[in-house]
């Protein structure tokens, strides 16, 4: 059931981006709350480390404020105890090295915004050809 929400709640989310009034900022935390206790399944990571590290990477994913998402999470999530902060940074720097790989990866791939588009490779049209041979050449 989590799984769904996760999923349901990610589709509204981008549905609400493209054509609704709101901000990004709760969304992500949702989202990142919402994986944190999926991945909380995982041996030896507990629920309250889950959240606050996928609060603080949901964060970062949106904003690219890596300092502000430490912080957040920190505070959102400050009844986790003193013990999750390294795990939160953790999860922010990691989230935050991968948004900025795709994102240069993704500039990398899709012309910048005004640009015209490349120009097809000239062709060699039969004219052009036979005006060339009709040149003299020199001995």
């Amino acid at each position: 059931a989590l799984l769904w929400l996760l999923l349901i709640k990610g589709i509204g989310y981008s549905l609400s981006l493209g054509s609704f009034r709101g901000g990004p900022t709760f969304p992500a935390l949702f989202l990142g709350a919402a994986a944190g206790v999926a991945a909380s399944h995982l041996p030896g990571f507990p629920i309250q480390a889950g959240v606050a590290v996928g609060m603080g990477a949901g964060i970062v994913a949106v904003l690219r404020l890596p300092l502000s998402a430490v912080v957040i999470a920190t505070v959102l999530t400050s009844h986790a105890g003193a013990n999750v902060e390294p795990l939160i940074i953790v999860g922010v720097v990691v989230s935050y090295v991968v948004t900025l790989l795709l994102a240069s990866r993704s500039a990398d791939e899709r012309p910048a915004i005004g640009a015209s588009p490349p120009a097809p490779p000239p062709e060699a049209s039969p004219r052009s050809r036979s005006s060339r041979s009709a040149l003299p050449t020199e001995a």
